[in-house]
């Protein structure tokens, strides 16, 4: 019995609907954790771990290093008299306080001895700088953004002009500042650089994680590619911060709460109507293998992140499949190279740059423009 042509021109409508509908995703790569090649810049190394006979240079200009000079300094001036800045330890005092107490109008003793200690603190990042640039991947390095969060103060900053005069000084000529964007954001930018671009066809946003040995950042990040083809007015639209410090959990504990404040971003994505690609950037500590294991720096992180049986971007990836109904992919780099890469649109103008991240460690990272 043959079909009549109103039926056969229904299921032929019906057919090409579900084609529509099952249309095939378009094919994402292979996820290429810790590339080092990428379109616009050559990661030249990262995450270098440089030594002198006092230890890892690094440690000589973080900001635990900042907190434990500034300690040195009121334990001498307590000796003497009453600490100016009351009885609680350096490294509890917030950066709001110590910007307060440098900034008071007549001299105090509170900025005198921050002062000494800022002063000092340069002193040590000047001598880290110029170890770096004398790293075979740093050299010819024009330029050495300082990212993390300490530039986000005025204590910080001023560290980091007195470094820089220090630096000149000395004949190393090589320019020097803070990251352009807020702290907070530059390691969640950072990843617009780096997602597959067939992962933002028809998307406006993304899913990025920075993690730090204090805190970890969630964010969702607009490209806003229509504004800035170069990706430089990319914008965190909404960001939460937890201080996994203060609560001390295990690493299990850890990846629970982050798969949270990820879902909660996702959450907020359906509710204001953006287009979320099904991406997630992590930022991490450390050296990032290919496969996107740790094999290195992790010993600010809570638990063993360097295991061969755990693998940061699975586990995420159990406990958010899909985003906007399509397979969630994953991605892991180191976060100072991620941090550093916020600041690609805005060094065009010279080859070979480099970031040092002070937070509660020091990261590093060099690059090298292509083209």
């Amino acid at each position: 019995m043959t079909a009549s042509p109103s039926k056969s021109k229904s299921k032929s409508k019906s057919r090409e609907k579900q084609a529509k509908v099952r249309k095939p995703l378009p094919t994402v790569p292979p996820v290429a954790h810790g590339a080092r090649e990428l379109p616009s810049v050559q990661v030249e190394g990262y995450s270098l771990q440089v030594r002198d006979k006092g230890g890892f240079v690094g440690d000589q200009a973080s900001q635990t290093a900042f907190r434990e000079i500034l300690e040195r300094w009121r334990k001498r001036r307590r000796k003497g008299g009453d600490d100016p800045l009351g009885a609680v330890h350096s490294k509890l005092l917030s950066k709001k306080v110590l910007d307060e107490a440098l900034q008071e109008k007549k001299a105090s003793e509170a900025a005198d001895m921050l002062h000494g200690a800022i002063e000092e603190f340069a002193e040590e990042l000047a001598y880290v700088t110029g170890r770096f640039l004398k790293q075979p991947s740093w050299d010819r390095v024009e330029r050495v953004v300082i990212g993390g969060g300490f530039p986000e103060s005025d204590v910080g900053e001023r560290a980091i002009l007195q470094a820089s005069a220090m630096l000149e000084e000395q004949g190393v000529h090589v320019q020097m500042g803070r990251i352009c964007h807020e702290t907070d954001d530059g390691g969640l930018i950072g990843w617009v650089h780096l997602v597959p671009p067939v992962l933002l066809s028809g998307r406006d946003a993304i899913l990025a994680v920075d993690i730090g040995g204090t805190n970890i950042r969630v964010g969702v990040v607009k490209t806003r590619v229509r504004k800035a083809a170069d990706l430089s007015m990319a914008k965190v639209v909404r960001r939460e911060k937890w201080r996994h410090a203060d609560d001390s959990p295990n690493r299990t504990e850890l990846v629970r709460r982050l798969a949270a404040m990820l879902q909660d971003m996702i959450s907020y994505c359906e509710r204001k109507k953006i287009r979320l690609a099904p991406f997630i950037g992590i930022a991490c500590p450390g050296v990032i293998r290919k496969d996107g294991s740790i094999a290195s720096g992790t010993q600010n992180l809570p638990g063993d992140w360097e295991s061969r049986h755990f693998h940061l971007p699975t586990e995420l990836g159990k406990c958010i499949p899909v985003i906007g109904n399509e397979p969630t992919v994953a991605m892991m780099h180191n976060d100072a190279v991620v941090q550093g890469l916020s600041e690609l649109p805005f060094m065009r103008d010279v080859r070979r740059w480099g970031v040092l991240t002070v937070g509660t460690g020091l990261g590093n990272v060099s690059y090298t423009n292509r083209g």
